[in-house]
C-alpha cells in the first residue's frame, strides 16, 4: 500500500470513531472511557490540536474540541454529560495521571 492510500485510510478511520463517538454513543461518558481505556473525546481533541499545531496552525483547546465535537463543551455537556459518582470521579484522577499527566 502506498503511503498516501494509508494516510487516506488512517483518516476515514478516524472520522468513523468520530462518528461513532460523536453522533451513534453519545450516552457513552467522558469520564467512563477514560477509566476503561486512557482517553476519551478530549484526548481525541487534544492530539487533533497537537497535530495542527505541528503543522503550524494555531488552535487553541477550546477551537479543537469545537472542531470535534461539532458543538462547543458547554452545548455538549448540557446535552449529553451526566454527573459522575465519586466513585468514577476517584477512577478519573488515576487514569487522567496515566494517561495524561505522565505522558507530557
Amino acid at each position: 500500500m502506498d503511503k498516501q492510500t494509508e494516510i487516506e485510510l488512517q483518516a476515514a478511520a478516524f472520522r468513523r470513531l468520530q462518528q461513532h463517538l460523536m453522533q451513534d454513543r453519545t450516552d457513552v461518558q467522558n469520564i467512563d472511557m477514560m477509566n476503561l481505556t486512557g482517553f476519551c473525546r478530549n484526548c481525541l481533541s487534544r492530539w487533533y490540536q497537537e497535530a495542527a499545531n505541528a503543522k503550524g496552525i494555531e488552535m487553541g483547546k477550546d477551537e479543537a474540541r469545537e472542531t470535534f465535537y461539532g458543538m462547543t463543551m458547554d452545548e455538549w455537556k448540557a446535552n449529553y454529560q451526566t454527573e459522575a459518582s465519586a466513585e468514577k470521579q476517584a477512577e478519573f484522577k488515576v487514569a487522567f495521571e496515566e494517561n495524561v499527566a505522565n505522558k507530557g
